[in-house]
């Protein structure tokens, strides 16, 4: 373990998960500390969405082992996911619920105490006061992309999953995302494990980044080593090399 870095709240080791003859994450190790920001970065295909949703038990690795807590998640599964939470650009809110009725029914299940002072702190905070008693079917991409991110921090989650937070977003709402996630992670030491395509916000927020390709662990380190492992500019510069085919150290890959 890297000096300086906490106790691992998420611990993987030899993550595989295979869907019939495709190996989608081939053998991922990698812990995530307490109080950390860690970004998972790679081309479309990589394995990130696959390694989420095998964190939250939605799809069942291989093989391979998952700790939470000092835990195994196959064992505690539902222990952990009580102090774990998720958004995604992917996913939705049932479409005949108003955005304030889809934050009750979430803090209702993780039995979040004071539900309406919290609700109210996070309409506010994204932005969605005015839109509370609108129907999820009639919220814009942008205002579903924040209602998700609201219900991710109803149960002020020790461990926090996010999958594309900040896509479709408008830049300033954008910003202030990322400046709340940072927030939140020093006033309350939260964890999270995050995707993006954007390389600047996975420069400006994360503490490490795990850069995939093809379902492997290419690199590993703060955004500056891994840039530099890459002999790269940028996060942008790295990932433009991986998809233009040279892996870490400037080796050949087998890119199409």
């Amino acid at each position: 373990m890297r000096e300086g870095r906490g106790a691992p709240v998420v611990d993987v080791a030899d993550l595989v998960k295979d869907f019939k003859k495709l190996r989608a994450v081939d053998g991922v190790s990698f812990t995530v500390s307490e109080g950390e920001i860690v970004g998972l970065l790679g081309p479309n295909g990589a394995g990130k969405t696959t390694i989420i949703h095998m964190l939250l038990g939605l799809t069942t690795p291989t093989s391979g082992r998952v700790r939470v807590f000092g835990l195994d998640f196959g064992r505690h599964r539902s222990r952990i996911l009580q102090e774990v939470n998720f958004s995604s650009t992917y996913t939705d809110m049932p479409y005949s619920l108003t955005v304030q009725e889809s934050l009750r029914v979430f803090a209702r299940l993780y039995g979040v105490r004071r539900r309406e002072e919290k609700i109210r702190g996070l309409l506010e905070t994204f932005g969605l006061t005015d839109i509370r008693r609108k129907q999820v079917r009639h919220l814009s991409t942008g205002q579903r992309t924040r209602l998700n991110l609201s219900k991710a921090l109803v149960n002020d989650p020790r461990v926090l999953f996010l999958d594309e937070p900040t896509a479709s977003l408008d830049p300033d709402i954008a910003d202030k995302t990322r400046k709340l996630l940072k927030r939140v992670k020093e006033e309350r030491g939260i964890s999270i494990l995050y995707t993006s395509h954007n390389m600047i916000e996975m420069e400006e927020v994360s503490d490490r980044v795990l850069f995939l390709h093809r379902g492997r662990l290419l690199a590993e380190g703060t955004p500056a080593e891994v840039v530099r492992s890459f002999r790269a500019a940028s996060l942008e510069d790295a990932f433009l090399k991986v998809a233009r085919g040279k892996d870490a150290g400037g080796k050949g890959t087998a890119l199409p």
